[in-house]
């Protein structure tokens, strides 16, 4: 049952993404953090949920892990690159479509 687990994380990671200010009215909107921040910190924890599996596959070569906690951080890590090629996808869809608009 590791799914459930990367999902509720995954999930979590995105509700952190935006801090606490954003949604909800447009107060909140406006003194919430901006798109490119958003983007910026969901790739920095990419790179650090690959980076923490990393270190978890050397730590079990070394005989200082166990097996579950290597399965359980590549899947992390994969889901996290997985929700930012999805983001990357949607936002060149995005901009195809904006280009595309008549004038």
């Amino acid at each position: 049952m590791v799914a459930p687990l990367i999902a509720a994380r995954a999930y979590a990671a995105v509700q952190n993404i935006g801090g606490p200010d954003v949604g909800g009215s447009a107060v909140g909107q406006a003194a919430g953090a901006d798109f490119g921040q958003m983007v910026n910190s969901a790739i920095s924890q990419a790179v650090s949920d690959s980076r923490h599996a990393e270190a978890v596959m050397t730590a079990q070569v070394q005989g200082k892990a166990n097996l579950i906690d290597v399965a359980t951080a590549i899947s992390s890590a994969q889901t996290s690159l997985d929700t930012m090629v999805a983001v990357r996808d949607q936002m060149i869809a995005s901009y195809q479509q904006i280009m595309n608009m008549q004038i």
